[in-house]
């Protein structure tokens, strides 16, 4: 049904620029390779529970060198089966950090610092316990090679956009669910068997709930390929416990340079933030980068942010140019905002694509 109702999601296959820029998702969703997270539960890592954070980290360095190579030998699913399961793995010293993290709590670039564990909530109004979660369902608005795509959508955000088209999830304006790691675990599963291509983890914003879903991803059985769908406003040390976990960055680049960001979305340094997470994804995973188009920011936002990404992330990155702008929640309270974005600003968006020399966009 869904390839009557996308049919690009099937043409997506015959790309070769696609094909080369997300080859190993097409790999790990067609079940010829396994998803990292698999292979991190398979690579093994030297620590004791009892061990300082700073210790912690020295070692997740040093399996993250190794993580790599390790990922380069396994040719597929069944070479990776037939490897033992360490006693601690990569995998566990990530859930571990993440652990301690949520004790104090720095996830995003906000480093609110509050202890969740305890019941404190900072900024995003996340706690500490189960995860809390909107919806789950086989996406077919997404990008044509992610669909159909097994989005589950939790509650919470890092950060605040006048225009947020889920406002009700991330303001937590419903109430969502709560889900054991096994329960949801059971959904990932559930997504992948009923023939979603992969896990879309998404909101809201994944950040703050990074440690439960290394919890739910002990449990998932399925070979499924992780899309982490973020506004890129997360922390360094949550870039690095990615790296080994994620398949597919689904990353926001939302504002230039300038101060639209803390104007618009009360994310002061922005630009730093979601620049240095982009060059970790396109170290320790495949990108596909999303730049919605605000009317009256093409100079400030939107040009700038298509020429840092050909220059620093390559001409054949996936960029998706969107028009899917429309004023939501607060957006009035921005006067440009109230609008949506002309035909006039999208033509000269594409052009500023093209120009820039990014040949992988989406149509």
């Amino acid at each position: 049904m869904w390839k009557l109702l996308r049919p690009n999601a099937t043409e997506v296959l015959n790309d070769p620029t696609l094909k080369r820029s997300l080859a190993r998702y097409f790999a790990v969703a067609q079940n010829e390779k396994p998803p990292k997270f698999k292979i991190a539960q398979k690579t093994p890592a030297n620590f004791s529970f009892n061990d300082p954070l700073e210790k912690l980290w020295q070692e997740h360095e040093k399996v993250t060198g190794e993580f790599g190579k390790i990922e380069q030998e396994i040719a597929s699913t069944t070479s990776l089966n037939c490897m033992r399961a360490p006693e601690k793995s990569y995998f566990s010293l990530k859930l571990e950090i993440a652990g301690r993290i949520l004790q104090n709590c720095h996830f995003c670039s906000r480093n609110c610092k509050v202890n969740r564990v305890l019941g404190a909530l900072g900024y995003c109004k996340c706690g500490g316990g189960n995860m809390t979660v909107s919806s789950i369902f086989a996406h077919m608005g997404e990008e044509p090679e992610l669909v159909p795509s097994g989005t589950v959508f939790t509650m919470g955000c890092t950060i605040r956009c006048r225009h947020c088209q889920n406002w009700t999830i991330s303001q937590w304006m419903e109430k969502g669910a709560e889900f054991t790691p096994q329960a949801l675990a059971k959904e990932v599963d559930n997504l992948r068997f009923a023939g979603c291509r992969n896990v879309n983890l998404v909101g809201g914003e994944p950040t703050p709930w990074l440690f439960q879903w290394l919890q739910t991803f002990r449990h998932v059985e399925a070979n499924v390929p992780v899309v982490w769908n973020s506004n890129s406003y997360y922390s360094p040390e949550t870039a690095k416990l990615l790296a080994g976990f994620v398949d597919v960055y689904l990353l926001d680049f939302k504002y230039g340079p300038s101060g639209c960001a803390e104007k618009i979305s009360e994310a002061p340094n922005y630009w730093d933030a979601c620049t240095a997470n982009h060059l970790q994804a396109k170290k320790h995973g495949e990108v596909i980068v999303r730049v919605l188009v605000l009317p009256g920011h093409l100079e400030c936002c939107t040009l700038p942010i298509l020429n840092w990404i050909s220059k620093n992330l390559g001409a054949e990155t996936r960029v998706n140019v969107m028009s899917q702008y429309r004023p939501q929640w607060r957006a009035r309270e921005i006067p440009e905002l109230r609008r949506r974005p002309t035909r006039v600003e999208m033509r000269k968006a594409v052009q500023a694509a093209k120009k820039a020399g990014l040949k992988n966009r989406v149509s």
